[in-house]
């Protein structure tokens, strides 16, 4: 058995079986871990989706902001662009179950056994392990008890603190920005949610993983941050997302091995 952790999908769905052919990937014997975003930007989201859930548990994979952004669509909140080519998503006959199947997905996957982690974009530095699994499980409760209340109330940058969560809600938009939007967070560990692109050289912002540094913690896979390009240099601390929409890699990691490989990225036809 192999496990895979593959960075963001976001709809290519031709680049992900390329490389799923070039691992050799074997749905009966071998996993693929998804760092979320499956869908959005790229071509095939549809395609995308019925592929992984068609997996079962061959298939792991966690919530990213372009999915929540999509399901909270289909409940009246969010909004898609042209640019999301979502057009085929949203008309297929079988959205109702693939909308039920996402809902089902988790913010952060836990190995207990291996001490692994998966989650889109990173953990916030105000938490521990047991912390961040118990928030993460409140907003998965909440997506399934009463998705439309959750949506009504995801959007928006605060609070930006954990300490300032004084509600459930604000909680729950806490952790769905920590684990689906945060790169940057500042000096007292609060996030930064504007900042884009590579690494800043504003003294004022931190990476995330590097809160984590002298932390004890899991081996970590994220997604999420495209700028760097699968760089991240704290130890265990696996970044995945290597730009595939964008014209550059669709990457995994083996666990078992660790190891990577890639295959050349979507390019966008003019």
């Amino acid at each position: 058995m192999a496990r895979y952790v593959v960075g963001d999908v976001q709809g290519c769905f031709d680049e992900l079986q390329q490389l799923v052919q070039l691992i050799n990937f074997n749905p009966l014997i071998d996993q693929l871990w998804f760092c979320g975003d499956l869908i959005a930007r790229g071509p095939k989201s549809l395609e995308t989706l019925q592929y992984v859930k068609s997996l079962g548990t061959s298939a792991i994979t966690v919530l990213g902001n372009h999915d929540l952004n999509f399901l909270a669509s289909i409940y009246g909140f969010g909004r898609i662009e042209a640019d999301d080519q979502l057009a085929e998503l949203q008309k297929a006959a079988e959205l109702p179950a693939l909308v039920d199947w996402l809902l089902q997905q988790p913010l952060i996957h836990y190995d207990a056994k291996d001490n692994l982690l998966l989650v889109h974009a990173g953990l916030s530095p105000e938490w521990d392990i047991p912390t961040a699994l118990a928030a993460a499980r409140q907003v998965e409760l909440a997506l399934s008890a009463d998705p439309k209340l959750l949506f009504s109330q995801m959007y928006g940058n605060q609070p930006r603190l954990w300490q300032d969560a004084d509600s459930d809600i604000a909680k729950m938009r806490f952790t769905i920005n920590a684990c689906t939007r945060m790169r940057y967070c500042e000096h007292n560990g609060a996030l930064n949610l504007k900042e884009k692109g590579g690494i800043s050289d504003n003294p004022s912002l931190i990476p995330w993983y590097e809160f984590w540094s002298d932390k004890s913690h899991p081996q970590i896979f994220f997604g999420h941050w495209a700028a760097l390009l699968g760089h991240s240099p704290v130890a265990d601390i696996h970044a995945l997302d290597t730009g595939c929409v964008w014209g550059e890699t669709l990457t995994c990691y083996c666990i078992e091995s660790s190891q990577r490989y890639s295959v050349e990225g979507y390019k966008k036809r003019l």
